[in-house]
């Protein structure tokens, strides 16, 4: 194994903050919704408005911090090797597979991993900021001039995308374990080192010898 240094130091914050920021405001808003009583209506309201204000400063932050680095790059969707991580996920990764991609520091994501990241990125995170603040400032509508929105639609929109990012989630976390060993990947995101076969140990693996 070869160990290389993949994840900056902000990238590790960006994702371990934003993570928690997810992971309560999913809490506080199915609770809002009606799913089950945790904390109290009004308490969850408030906790998920805070912590909604406080993602929202943090991927102005991250959206920064890849156009100055040039890591929006990353997300830059590729065919390449996309056919051979379908066929990993779906089969491979049950049967001790070669993993088909080669992560290095300018290729820290697999096609798959692009793909599922921008969705994230352009459909998902915008769903939930646009209706969430459009929910949270409803008292404006009609001095914006949008008196003919109805609240039911973007109450639709943001479960709609608090389903998606739950769905993601759960991937995300399943998929976090099928490094080389189950917590290689999530300890590459606390310390910043990957370890990754070598080209040697992949056509070893690859030929069977």
């Amino acid at each position: 194994m070869e160990r290389i240094y993949v994840f900056k130091r902000f990238e590790r914050f960006w994702h371990w903050a934003q993570a928690l920021l997810i992971i309560g405001m999913m809490i506080t808003g199915f609770e809002v919704h009606g799913s089950y009583s945790l904390l109290g209506f009004e308490r969850a309201v408030d906790w998920h408005a805070t912590m909604a204000w406080a993602l929202i400063t943090l991927w102005v932050f991250a959206i920064f911090w890849h156009f100055t680095t040039g890591e929006w790059r990353q997300y830059i969707p590729t065919t390449d090797k996309m056919v051979a991580m379908v066929r990993y996920y779906l089969t491979g990764i049950f049967t001790d597979a070669p993993h088909p991609f080669r992560q290095t520091t300018l290729r820290k994501h697999n096609p798959l991993q692009r793909i599922a990241y921008l969705f994230v990125k352009l459909v998902i995170n915008p769903l939930l900021w646009i209706s969430g603040l459009l929910y949270l400032f409803y008292a404006s509508w009609a001095g914006w001039g949008l008196g003919w929105l109805q609240l039911e639609w973007v109450a639709l929109a943001h479960t709609a995308g608090a389903f998606l990012m739950l769905i993601f989630f759960i991937v995300h976390v399943y998929l976090a374990t099928a490094g080389h060993t189950p917590t290689a990947h999530i300890k590459a995101m606390v310390t910043g080192w990957e370890e990754v076969e070598g080209e040697s140990e992949q056509q070893h693996a690859a030929t069977g010898a």
